[in-house]
């Protein structure tokens, strides 16, 4: 295969979400699901066959033709059906002892169409309701559940979204009221080194039953093993739902939730969307043509009242104060800081007119986002905010003082107080150790180290009063900072 074929193919399983597992670690979930050899096993998602081929008693479902002949040369023994999974085990009779693999991680804006469509009935007819933000590993893995026979089991590889993301919270929901175990392995080293995404193991036993605890087990890193691990927390379920159904917090010791629940719940702590709106700065549809740099500006003649300073992206901020002096060095380096901020009236000066008018103007009405806007040229939802916060960032979350009065760009977040008298006091606030904890624990790991905040996490954010904050232990809290950090790769080569 040369080297053009090997990157179509690597680009053709990305968008199927098909990345093959490590054989040690097909044979650990293998040996965790199988206990016989007249088990039947099914792998809704068998790629190239590397679960099927380590049990002769298997089936196999696997949209790919190309991945499914491969599947049916390694294990030849084994039924293999090609196609979609959801069609196929909405029409099926046939149930399972047990099931494993690695279902395919397509995010949900590509997990569309009839196939999704399918997916979410099914499971919601299943009793799991995921919104249409859902990746597809996660109805998958409902699917697979309700094809097992009373007394299954199922062990899948599973993304590390497991633990913070929304809409895996239907899917747990779901095995916590079938399986009389849930348990949950979270491993630190990366299961696939050319992945940006996490991978942690997830195994159920017991389908039928029902459960009102979750098993969490974190390890430095995999390690093949007969059965799941014997050593885990016990997490009651109502916990677990205490802390917004996610589990990253548990990767924390017990000591600094604690903590952490305890100012969180104090009367004198804030969340952030108590003081503050938190959204995403404009989406201009075309930025290349509505940012000027000051001297096409100066050249175009546009009048100075149409041009408004904007941070296009969190790189670009210092840190903790933008003032006039920095806005001053983006003017004299050149800098597309211009926002052209022109008003919902047919009436613009004869040198916007000129500019609208352009070959680039022509290409820029024609973005979706300004072929839907009336008129396309006035770039809506400006804000001057108070604050800035960076929502992907590497050591931790940046919040910095607006005092130029620039706008900024979806790149970044919005912050605009509720009382203007508490600026101050959240500037002191925020590089605090609690308020940078509270960061990494509403937030979450976006891969390559980055933490993201995203405006419904940013509000979630506790701030607690400065006379609390003074009775703090600063070093529990590095600790846990440190954790988090570590979970989500900061710092690692």
């Amino acid at each position: 295969m040369s080297g053009v074929q090997r990157a179509q193919r690597l680009a053709s399983r990305k968008e199927a979400g098909a990345y093959y597992t490590p054989d040690p670690v097909a044979a650990s979930l293998l040996s965790w699901a199988v206990h016989t050899a007249g088990d039947r096993m099914l792998d809704p998602s068998c790629g190239d066959g590397r679960f099927i081929r380590g049990h002769r008693n298997s089936v196999g479902i696997e949209q790919d033709p190309q991945a499914a002949l491969q599947a049916m040369t390694v294990a030849p023994w084994a039924l293999i059906h090609e196609g979609d999974f959801f069609a196929w085990a909405s029409n099926t009779e046939e149930r399972f002892d047990c099931a494993a693999g690695n279902p395919p991680f397509i995010r949900y804006q590509t997990f569309k169409g009839a196939v999704r469509d399918r997916a979410l009935n099914l499971c919601a007819r299943l009793g799991a309701r995921f919104s249409g933000l859902a990746s597809s590993w996660a109805p998958f893995l409902v699917a697979t559940a309700s094809l097992l026979r009373p007394g299954g089991r199922m062990a899948f590889v599973v993304p590390a979204e497991i633990g913070h993301a929304p809409y895996a919270s239907p899917l747990l929901e779901y095995l916590i009221e079938h399986f009389d175990i849930v348990h949950v392995v979270a491993v630190r080293k990366k299961l696939f080194p050319d992945l940006s995404e996490d991978c942690w193991l997830l195994y159920a036993d017991g389908f039928g039953g029902s459960t009102t605890e979750l098993r969490f087990t974190t390890v430095e890193r995999f390690s093949a093993s007969k059965r799941p691990p014997r050593t885990f927390e016990r997490i009651a379920v109502a916990e677990w739902r205490s802390w917004k159904r996610r589990l990253r917090p548990f990767l924390m010791p017990r000591a600094a939730r604690e903590l952490y629940r305890l100012v969180a719940d104090d009367t004198t702590s804030h969340r952030f969307g108590d003081l503050a709106s938190i959204g995403i700065g404009y989406v201009s549809g075309a930025n290349d043509f509505f940012h000027l740099r000051p001297s096409l500006a100066e050249k175009l003649g546009i009048p100075s009242q149409l041009l408004h300073p904007t941070v296009r992206n969190g790189r670009s901020l210092p840190p903790k104060l933008l003032n006039a002096s920095v806005v001053n060095k983006w003017v004299r380096d050149d800098e597309p800081i211009y926002l052209l901020r022109l008003p919902k009236t047919p009436d613009v000066p004869a040198p916007v007119r000129k500019y609208l008018d352009t070959e680039e103007g022509w290409t820029a009405r024609e973005a979706y986002k300004c072929r839907v806007r009336t008129p396309w040229y006035s770039v809506p939802d400006v804000q001057i905010p108070d604050f800035f916060l960076t929502y992907m960032s590497g050591r931790a979350a940046g919040l910095v003082r607006n005092s130029a009065g620039c706008t900024c760009t979806n790149s970044v977040h919005s912050v605009r107080l509720r009382d203007k008298r508490i600026l101050g006091q959240l500037y002191d606030l925020w590089d605090t150790p609690f308020v940078q904890l509270s960061c990494e624990l509403e937030g979450h790991p976006l891969g390559g180290g980055m933490l993201k905040l995203e405006p419904r996490e940013a509000t979630e954010i506790v701030l607690p009063s400065p006379m609390l904050l003074a009775e703090l232990p600063g070093i529990a809290l590095e600790d846990a900072i440190g954790t988090m950090q570590s979970w989500r790769h900061y710092g690692e080569a």
